[in-house]
């Protein structure tokens, strides 16, 4: 029964084998969550500053906070625009806002201070014309695309104590991205032909990218995509036309993903993502993240109830409870138990920690947590 480390556990929690305990997992930090901590004196101000997912900064704040490790990190490659676009101002309206074009191609408004997502102003990829000049380029396979120097530091020094992951793009999110929520609802309609080839080229370029990691034996406990095409009321895509042309792409990835060894899947989309989960599931896609709890009451219980164990959960930790007191902390860990105990599930805050959480309560946290799970 009894696992010797962190990966052993998350793998046994995860194909629903005994494990000795819980390992008390992370999803990251705000930056300015960090800055506050340091202005407390609780981190110093190179630690705020280097964070980032994986690193050793990254071990370093997890062991101050009694975390074990982020689930976010993985090993990451270039399944997107290869060059991005220059970021550049295009217009500066005064007062520290400012137009601004980003590595997407898509002009954003920037204002000094602003922490939130930037409003979208216009975007460069708008009709064929746009995509074949501008964006088709910068999405073709080249081995240049896959970091073997990378690949071998992971072969030689990976985390032992961590479950390690691949990180295997977006077929949709990405591409929601460079055309706006706007632009791609009318495109599916207005081209279907021009909707389907983007959508095409990406999960060729995806696949492409994944197999030819792959093909060096390096070894991985999961593979991980990016999405977040959800809000607080359900999807940004239709889930009929997201079956049909986005499903397949999966199916084939994941598919590949096995023939390797590699069985868990899992997905990040924020907001209510109920109506996409059976095409994830069907198509390969078995563990669902980070199960934002938001207004909406995420949780892993009513699709476990529904698809049963194929379907695995990290996440649905309300971080809200940070901003609180220990009572609250308390009240969120009595509710996960029952959530645990369906298996296959590993809690974790369901986002990056926020400015407002303090740095006692997260600390209580993750001491509770070894005793409740322990």
């Amino acid at each position: 029964m009894i696992r010797i480390n962190n990966r052993e556990r998350a793998n046994a929690i995860l194909h629903y084998r005994d494990y000795d305990r819980m390992p008390v997992v992370h999803f990251g930090y705000w930056r300015e969550t960090l800055r506050k901590w340091a202005d407390e004196g609780h981190l110093t101000r190179e630690e705020a500053d280097r964070w980032g997912d994986g690193n050793r900064t990254d071990d370093v704040i997890a062991q101050k906070l009694g975390f074990d490790f982020g689930w976010g990190a993985t090993l990451g490659q270039h399944t997107s625009l290869m060059p991005s676009f220059e970021t550049k101002v295009i217009r500066d309206l005064g007062g520290g806002r400012r137009h601004v074009q980003n590595g997407d191609g898509v002009t954003v408004l920037e204002s000094d201070g602003a922490v939130s997502i930037q409003a979208e102003i216009s975007h460069l990829l708008v009709d064929r014309r746009s995509w074949e000049e501008h964006y088709l380029p910068r999405m073709r396979f080249s081995e240049e695309r896959v970091n073997y120097e990378a690949i071998g530091r992971h072969k030689n020094t990976a985390y032992a104590d961590r479950p390690t992951g691949l990180h295997i793009g977006s077929l949709y999110g990405t591409l929601r991205n460079w055309i706006g929520m706007e632009g791609l609802s009318y495109l599916q309609y207005d081209d279907e032909e021009l909707y389907r080839e983007i959508i095409d080229t990406m999960g060729n370029l995806c696949y492409e990218v994944t197999k030819r990691t792959l093909d060096t034996g390096v070894t991985f406990d999961f593979a991980h995509f990016w999405e977040d095409i959800c809000f607080n009321s359900g999807p940004l895509v239709s889930p009929a036309v997201f079956a049909e042309k986005i499903g397949p792409h999966y199916r084939r990835i994941t598919s590949l993903l096995m023939e390797h060894g590699v069985d868990i899947v899992s997905l990040d989309c924020d907001g209510c993502i109920d109506a996409l989960v059976p095409v994830w599931l069907e198509n390969g896609v078995n563990t669902m993240f980070p199960i934002e709890v938001g207004t909406w009451n995420a949780s892993i219980a009513p699709w476990r109830e529904k698809y049963g164990p194929d379907i695995r959960g990290i996440g649905g930790m309300n971080k809200t409870v940070f901003a609180r007191d220990y009572a609250a902390v308390d009240a969120e860990i009595e509710r996960l138990k029952p959530l645990v105990a369906l298996g296959g599930y590993i809690p974790c805050p369901d986002h990056r920690i926020a400015p407002d959480a303090k740095w006692e309560n997260v600390q209580y946290y993750t001491q509770e947590m070894r005793k409740a799970f322990g």
